[in-house]
């Protein structure tokens, strides 16, 4: 594999690492999932030689570099906040580790070019970083660690502090740099962004991980109350995407055909439903919601926020309302009732 992380371990005050092991392959997307102090970002700057390991060796491509310089371990690192050089234009923040390389200039011009397009930061060269959105500068900031051509990219939280729309975009620049075969690990506490960017996902909990394995079996099949507690996504389905030759398209799983907007290509893949995108109702809904069906209840669960609602209707649902809706709808075990959810609320993550 291509990069091993074997029993890692160090204290920081009260904090410790402990045992930490995992492995990504070459071309993987990892992702690290974990709580706010769960250590993510201490074991992200341990991979990077920011912070040394007091126990335990990192090997990439076979090659121990656990007491090697930052600079020769071959690891691009982008920060939450980006961390641009204000006193740069876009052009030489991203020439700067070349040029620092001594490389001639036709060759770092082409390869900022290169990666201005692939970032689509091209029209922004000769821009002040100062003057961009936190996108922008993120863009930026990728761009510059992707330059030296790193065997890995390391990201820490790198979409937490954009707008939803900022991070639509950002997920999808992710995956494309993914695809050219860049092997990156990424950590986060937002399970919705792991699910629609992981091929693997790490999580972490106070220090330790507690199991690795795909998005389909971390979240399908926990092996602890935390990890079930902290993924919380119950409507994750495998299936197959099937399209009319526009943005609506349609998910079949399991005998069932859901409607989602998707610009994918026709795939197999999953599909992940938030439990408070899915509207339980008595009567046939006549909202606009194109997702519609009739399902009995088999659980009720108190929730961390509200009470989650399991519905049989040939594969299970589940769907997250409030206390006064258990109460006002009379809600329990056997109840019939129907459920609706728009085409918008159906995520696609291609396999």
């Amino acid at each position: 594999c291509m990069l091993e992380i074997k029993n890692i371990s160090v204290r920081l005050g009260d904090f410790q690492l402990r045992d930490i092991q995992f492995s990504v392959e070459e071309g993987e997307y990892f992702v690290l999932l974990g709580m706010s102090g769960a250590g993510k970002s201490v074991l992200l700057q341990i991979l990077a030689g920011i912070i040394r390991q007091s126990e335990g060796t990192i090997f990439l491509n076979n090659r121990d570099i656990s007491h090697e310089r930052i600079q020769k371990r071959s690891l691009g690192l982008v920060f939450q906040d980006s961390s641009v050089f204000p006193h740069m234009n876009v052009f030489d923040n991203i020439a700067y580790p070349l040029r620092s390389r001594k490389l001639n200039k036709a060759d770092i011009q082409n390869t900022v070019q290169d990666l201005a397009e692939l970032t689509n930061i091209s029209a922004l060269l000769k821009r002040s970083p100062v003057g961009l959105s936190g996108g922008e500068q993120q863009r930026v900031a990728l761009a510059r660690a992707l330059a030296l051509k790193p065997d890995c990219l390391l990201l820490d939280e790198p979409i937490s502090s954009l707008d939803v729309q900022l991070r639509g975009e950002m997920r999808s620049l992710l995956r494309k740099i993914n695809q050219t075969g860049q092997t990156i690990v990424h950590v986060t506490h937002d399970y919705e962004e792991a699910a629609l960017l992981a091929h693997k996902i790490g999580v972490i909990e106070k220090g330790r991980v507690v199991q690795t394995g795909t998005a389909d079996a971390v979240f399908h099949h926990p092996k602890s109350e935390f990890v079930a507690n902290f993924v919380g996504i119950r409507n994750f389905f495998e299936g197959d995407l099937k399209g009319n030759g526009d943005s609506l398209k349609r998910f079949s799983t399991a005998g069932h055909e859901l409607l989602l907007l998707s610009d994918d290509p026709d795939s197999p893949g999953h599909i992940i439903i938030r439990g408070e995108d899915i509207i339980l109702s008595e009567m046939e809904p006549e909202s606009t919601a194109v997702n519609k069906m009739r399902g009995t209840i088999t659980e009720i669960e108190p929730a961390r926020v509200g009470v989650e609602v399991f519905i049989e209707s040939g594969i299970i649902f589940s769907a997250l309302v409030s206390k006064e809706s258990v109460q006002k709808f009379s809600l329990k075990p056997g109840k019939e009732l129907w459920m609706s959810f728009k085409a918008s609320a159906v995520k696609f993550i291609a396999r």
